[in-house]
């Protein structure tokens, strides 16, 4: 096998030297559907020479929105990108209107989808799109099967032809183009080529503890994204099992079912996992309610490699026997290592889930940059708490004088499409600006402090860093979304959309007068009351300039859906603001 320079010679490297007879397996009609890396292959070169005949050409651009990871992504990302085309990936929760804007800014002249919900948006927009014809994952009816492929594509006598596109494919060319969801304004179109992710995979390849064919990964991000696309591939070149999970609300089902080793999270989720079972420990009583948090309490004071001594680690044996082993058990009982990227972990999961025994690695990147930078592994001392890890081979990480950190490395984009002049502003010769702050310590490791753009000054002249002070806000459990506001104001504030989850759990167990419906909720003073002693605990961590002086409830979920949140989960400043600027004149202009 030559060396692997082309997203699709990850399949074939398998094929040669690790095939597996689970390579992708995903559930339909309640039973989960094994394709060996063979199948795999067979089946994307079918598709590979049925696009031909439907006379798809090099540099065409062929999109693709799934709901839910499936075997069927990865067929058609192979089938594509073999013969010279590109695979567009697009976020299956953005609105109709934004199909249409990266359907046509992509040119997009196939596109193929899950589900009946994604095909309506898509059927919206098609009259205005070039879309010669659209193909369904599912069956459904008005819409043509993608099987209809395989079909098409089953007399080989075209095949020397797909073979020599593939031979054709350089791998400094063109491979995706990945609109970032993006908190302000239109997807921009990041242009990344074969060689910048291979580059990246083959680079992170040596922080993932993958232990071989018999390690079970389950992947539920959305492979849109270029950070589990880029896991899926080094799975692949592991020639690990790779299960789709059915959706992210079945995660625990999938989990108990399938005992995976490995999962790569968003931190949201982990937050999530968290308050359940910190939610089910209310309902524990006596001793074994004292035994929980007693765990709770060891798990809080978590170092690696042993640094708090034998006492210490003696203690921890008893709490994962009693405590802990129930907390993998929910997730399969095998699971020993989770790969968190996309937004800042809370320093206190990374504690408590290391102490369970399910390390959590906390890696940084961007999609224009593949998206990997740095990324802990427990081996070797490369993690540290509260860090991101050190940065991977190839890859440099500069820090500018104001603080921002700048990449250079294979794994840079080319450019955005279409967007000369945005590029040129995101670069300085080689180097990246990631519009992050950073600082890179002593040992090495790199540690996020905020982002360059979302910091603010008030009227009094002082810097307030949001993420700092939100992630810190975010451990309450009264608080599922926090937004810090104040620019140009004479004090930081903040707008909180309560856990109404947890809330509403709380207000039956402490037997309070109050009502369970959101307005009721927001209205209440006792809650009110509640929510400020939070604040109050946390600002005692915080300068006096920082600290949050008052707050408005908001009395909706902040969601993807209605607006708030980019489908990576990242909160779109401008638009909370503008949906509750009302609330904003209440805290600043009562």
């Amino acid at each position: 096998m030559k060396k692997i320079t082309r997203l699709f010679d990850f399949a074939y490297y398998q094929l040669e030297n690790k095939p597996n007879d689970a390579a992708l397996v995903t559930k339909y009609n309640g039973a989960w559907v094994k394709t060996s890396t063979q199948e795999y292959i067979d089946k994307a070169n079918c598709i590979s020479r049925a696009l031909l005949r439907l006379g798809v050409k090099k540099n065409d651009r062929i999109a693709v929105i799934s709901s839910t990871n499936r075997t069927e992504w990865n067929f058609m990302d192979i089938a594509v990108l073999q013969i010279g085309a590109q695979n567009i990936p697009i976020y299956p929760t953005i609105c109709a209107e934004d199909y249409e804007y990266v359907l046509n800014h992509s040119e997009s002249i196939y596109c193929f989808v899950s589900d009946e919900e994604v095909l309506e948006k898509v059927r919206k927009v098609q009259g205005n799109t070039k879309l010669k014809e659209v193909y369904s994952f599912d069956h459904i009816e008005g819409c043509k099967h993608y099987s209809e492929l395989f079909k098409l594509g089953e007399d080989t006598s075209n095949q020397n032809e797909v073979d020599a596109r593939k031979d054709e494919v350089k791998p400094e060319e063109l491979a995706t183009i990945i609109y970032t969801s993006g908190t302000t304004g239109k997807p921009k179109g990041v242009m990344l080529s074969h060689w910048n992710i291979t580059s990246n995979v083959l680079d992170s390849f040596p922080r993932v503890p993958l232990k071989g064919n018999d390690t079970r990964v389950l992947s539920f991000l959305p492979i849109c994204h270029i950070f589990e696309r880029v896991l899926i591939y080094v799975y692949q070149y592991a020639g690990t099992s790779i299960y789709f999970a059915e959706g992210i609300d079945k995660i625990g089902d999938n989990a108990k079912e399938i005992k995976p080793n490995l999962m790569s999270v968003v931190p949201r989720l982990l937050e999530k996992v968290y308050d359940k079972i910190m939610a089910k420990a209310e309902e524990l009583s006596g001793i074994k309610k004292m035994l929980f948090y007693w765990a709770v309490g060891l798990g809080e004071k978590w170092e690696p490699y042993g640094k708090n001594g034998a006492w210490y680690e003696f203690r921890l044996k008893i709490a994962n026997k009693l405590i802990f082993s129930k907390w993998r058990e929910a997730l399969g009982g095998e699971l020993y290592t989770m790969v968190s990227g996309s937004a800042a972990l809370q320093p206190r999961l990374s504690r408590i889930f290391g102490a369970a025994g399910m390390q959590v690695m906390e890696g940084y990147g961007l999609t224009e940059t593949s998206p990997v930078v740095s990324v802990g592994k427990y081996e070797g001392h490369l993690f540290k708490v509260g860090t991101v890890g050190k940065p991977i081979d190839h890859v440099e990480v500069k820090i500018a004088e104001d603080g921002e950190i700048l990449i250079k490395g294979p794994n840079v984009m080319m450019g955005y499409y279409k967007d000369p002049e945005k590029t040129a502003s995101v670069m300085t010769g080689d180097y990246f600006h990631t519009g992050d702050k950073g600082e890179i310590d002593d040992d090495g490791f790199l540690k996020i402090t905020g982002r360059k753009k979302e910091m603010f000054k008030t009227s009094g002249g002082k810097y307030i860093i949001p993420t700092l002070l939100e992630n810190e806000f975010k451990q309450s459990r009264f608080i599922e979304q926090i937004m810090v506001i104040g620019e140009g104001e004479k004090m930081p504030a903040a707008l909180i959309q309560p856990n109404f989850e947890f809330i509403k759990d709380w207000i039956e167990h402490k037997s309070q007068s109050i009502g369970t419906s959101f307005d009721e909720i927001v209205n209440s003073q006792i809650i009110h009351d509640r929510i400020q002693e939070e604040i109050d605990q946390c600002n005692k961590k915080f300068g006096k300039w920082e600290q949050i002086k008052k707050f408005e409830l908001t009395p909706e979920i902040w969601s993807i859906d209605a607006g708030h949140l980019t489908p990576t989960l990242k909160m779109k400043r401008d638009v909370i603001k503008n949906k509750y600027l009302d609330l904003i004149e209440k805290i600043y202009r009562p």
